[in-house]
């Protein structure tokens, strides 16, 4: 395996990013009512809470280790999106601006991330070394890489 520059900044991306959703995951699963209250004061049905936390936590998890990146980093760049015009468009706030911002700021990072893969310190570098000459797991191969 022959890793560059790129590979290891990469690597070091997918800490950054993925950091922020995990710890937003883990926040939401312990903080489960509140969090469940704010969505509905937000007019967002509490029945989303459990997809949402398992889209911040297992998503970020995913990208952590660099499992199924591309799709993972796609949806969570969407979530970020949609998240930041749902929960902090707000012009009159500059507070609630600043965090749509930032979602629309982690979402361009998150789509960087879906173009470029995950680089071979991930799972997905190593199972597209592993089976990348079996021709049983072309489509695997094409779909992580």
């Amino acid at each position: 395996m022959n890793i560059k520059w790129n590979d290891t900044l990469t690597f070091f991306a997918r800490i950054l990013l993925a950091y922020l959703f995990i710890q937003a995951g883990w926040g939401k699963l312990f903080s489960y009512e509140g969090t469940a209250q704010y969505m509905t004061s937000q007019g967002v049905s509490a029945q989303w809470l459990p997809l949402v936390i398992l889209l911040e936590l297992g998503g970020g998890l995913a990208i952590l280790l660099g499992f199924m990146t591309r799709f993972t980093a796609f949806s969570i760049a969407f979530f970020s999106l949609l998240s930041g015009v749902m929960f902090h468009y707000d012009p009159s706030s500059s507070g609630q601006m600043i965090h749509f911002y930032k979602n629309v700021s982690v979402a361009g990072g998150f789509l960087a991330l879906a173009v470029l893969g995950a680089g071979v310190l991930s799972v997905d570098g190593w199972l597209t070394n592993k089976f990348k000459q079996d021709a049983r797991y072309t489509r695997l191969v094409a779909f992580v890489r």
